[in-house]
């Protein structure tokens, strides 16, 4: 039997570099051995826009055309919309009981996003219970690997503790534990040299961008500011052009014979920024004209991500019925 896999993303932008090497890429490549729900996590983002449901809204289809455009097959895999499912929020409630607010504000990724978003103490009930929410995500379709980032580790351990939390405190086993599935890559910088690429911080290279867009972007990138000269030795190390590099180019051979080059001195900046935008061209531009056509088709789109809630739906109605016959709230 196939493992099941619960991935997704929270629609606050179109997809960028960062997602595809944080877990795009392992979605693509995971779909056909295993049984695959991909969420569009719309309830989550409007924990940051929730004065702006338009952009929300918006961006459900952005993401929706970045998922299908880097291959995500909806024959394969099941897109569906978190909001088409309303289990998700009964199986939310259910959480809260087993967690401690204390606990939750211990969290390091809550606390880490509370920080990058200047929220102080204005953040929201809402985007506290991000973790119980996302608990919820995972278990109602009973996903046993979740693609994510290494700064997502957080969120994955505090889902099992709610797992067997649940399982103690009713005396079942109805809830499975999951685990992370982490690429090589699980952050890329900005083209800036910031830890993070971010649509917030301006330094984002986007799936959907035009060839003269991506070409002024590697044009712009940071390198290593004490390479003056073409003549001068450069660092590679936490240089964001050679981390591109090696992200996304297959020729190991030849980034590292740039490396090499590039470290000894006589391998100008430019020549290294040229040849990365031919690796990266070379890989989005077939994206971005698949991306093209399925926004060209909203229609399309909307029926896909219909029928994959509507099939999502099937299976977080089984989850809930467990659940709730475990809770012994089943009364009918």
């Amino acid at each position: 039997m196939k493992k099941r896999i619960l991935t997704g993303d929270r629609p606050t932008g179109p997809l960028h570099l960062g997602h595809f090497v944080g877990s795009l890429r392992s979605r693509v490549e995971l779909q056909k051995s295993h049984e695959q729900f991909v969420m569009i996590a719309d309830v989550q983002a409007l924990t940051d826009h929730h004065d702006r449901p338009e952009v929300v809204r918006q961006n459900v289809f952005e993401v929706a055309c970045d998922y299908l455009a880097v291959g995500i097959d909806p024959t394969e895999s099941t897109i569906f919309i978190q909001s088409l499912i309303p289990e998700i929020a009964e199986l939310t409630i259910y959480y809260l009981n087993l967690v401690t607010m204390n606990r939750l504000k211990h969290n390091p990724t809550v606390k880490q996003e509370i920080k990058q978003k200047g929220f102080g103490d204005n953040v929201s009930a809402g985007f506290m219970m991000y973790p119980i929410s996302q608990a919820a995500d995972i278990t109602c379709v009973q996903a046993q690997v979740i693609p994510v980032g290494a700064d997502q580790k957080p969120m994955i351990e505090q889902t099992n503790e709610i797992v067997r939390k649940f399982n103690q405190t009713y005396k079942t086993d109805v809830l499975v534990e999951c685990e992370g599935y982490y690429s090589k890559f699980t952050r890329l910088p900005g083209i800036d040299g910031s830890a993070k690429m971010s649509k917030t911080l301006n330094n984002a290279i986007f799936l959907g961008d035009p060839a003269d867009v991506l070409a002024k972007k590697v044009k712009r990138m940071y390198t290593d500011p004490n390479h003056l000269r073409v003549e001068d030795p450069g660092q590679v190390e936490g240089n964001p052009v050679f981390t591109y590099l090696d992200a996304f180019d297959p020729d190991t051979e030849k980034v590292q014979e740039l490396k090499d080059h590039y470290s000894r001195g006589g391998l100008g900046d430019s020549v290294v920024k040229k040849y990365l935008l031919e690796v990266l061209e070379a890989m989005l531009g077939p994206i971005r004209e698949r991306r093209a056509q399925y926004a060209s088709d909203p229609a399309e789109v909307m029926r896909i991500l219909q029928q994959g809630s509507e099939r999502a739906s099937e299976r977080v109605q089984q989850t809930l019925d467990a659940v709730r016959s475990a809770m012994q709230i089943n009364y009918f």
